[in-house]
């Protein structure tokens, strides 16, 4: 099969709207604002935004189907044959941010990258994944995570859960501050093993795997009381998915350096956040837990 945009781009919008009219039951309060927008260089999106929920305090979940006369830098740094091309990118890609501190803000992606030059054979692959990021730990939230991962990848290989899960502990690392941005899921890139329907049918299945995965986390966590204590942690934690955002994301410079709308690219980031100077949390509390426990590298599955 050769590759073809347009099944992918009829995915990502029904993608897009299962997952916002499933979150938006979940919160029961607020609802998803659209803004339709177009790219200057070619192409546009539509973002939507959730904010002040009664479970999601802010999130963001972006289509955008854009084109153009030559790649940005972030896509060729580690592909330079690729620079001079024609390209397509398309996708989805979402930040949940609750309010509870109990519940963990999620981020899920699948994309479509398609690159051409006159006289050569289009080079396509696709890209993405899912990650956890908990303020408080419970490890059967994660072991639920992971397992629900595994079930998206063990169609198309059994040896991808372990490639793309260790691929995600690699690259949602935060190298300045030495520790991981959470506990991790999936993440793949520059994917085109065993041919375009194979490659689109596991991209539509990380797609697919990602409510099965977030939503029942959401539903035993949302209503566990909290206080200030556990607020502060949670806003001085966010801080670290901002640091990692702007500093390292390939979704993020990707997209600033193609001239994306700047207002889509960064709904990522929390509506409320705060830094604090080296502070570090006391020995034995919940919140040293956080590091002593989730924040390292670990076989979920086998916790189980």
């Amino acid at each position: 099969m050769t590759p073809e945009i347009e099944p992918v781009r009829t995915y990502l919008l029904d993608l897009q709207d299962r997952i916002c009219a499933a979150l938006e039951a979940e919160d029961g309060s607020a609802r998803f604002r659209e803004d339709a927008w177009e790219r200057p260089g070619g192409g546009g999106g539509r973002t939507r935004v959730l904010a002040d929920g009664a479970i999601i305090e802010q999130g963001g979940v972006n289509f955008s189907h854009v084109h153009g006369p030559g790649l940005p830098a972030s896509a060729t740094a580690h592909r330079p044959e690729l620079a001079g091309r024609s390209f397509e990118a398309l996708g989805v890609s979402l930040v949940i941010h609750p309010r509870n501190p109990y519940v963990p803000t999620s981020h899920m992606n699948v994309r479509y990258l398609q690159a051409e030059k006159p006289g050569a054979e289009t080079v396509w692959w696709f890209g993405g994944g899912f990650d956890l990021t908990p303020y408080y730990g419970f490890e059967e939230d994660c072991v639920h995570w992971h397992r629900t991962a595994k079930a998206g990848c063990d169609p198309f290989g059994p040896d991808l859960y372990a490639r793309f899960k260790k691929w995600c502990d690699d690259y949602f690392f935060l190298k300045h501050r030495g520790e991981p941005r959470g506990i991790g899921g999936l993440f793949f890139d520059d994917y085109n093993e065993s041919g375009f329907a194979h490659a689109f049918g596991f991209m539509r299945s990380v797609g697919d795997h990602y409510l099965r995965a977030y939503l029942p986390i959401v539903q035993r966590r949302k209503h566990m009381p909290y206080g200030e204590r556990e607020r502060d942690f949670q806003l001085y934690r966010r801080g670290r998915y901002v640091e990692f955002n702007l500093v390292y994301d390939r979704g993020t410079l990707f997209g600033l350096q193609s001239g994306g709308r700047t207002e889509s690219i960064l709904m990522s980031l929390p509506p409320l956040v705060k830094w604090r100077y080296d502070w570090r949390p006391a020995p034995g509390t919940p919140e040293a837990r956080l590091y002593d426990v989730f924040l390292q590298p670990r076989d979920w599955l086998a916790t189980g």
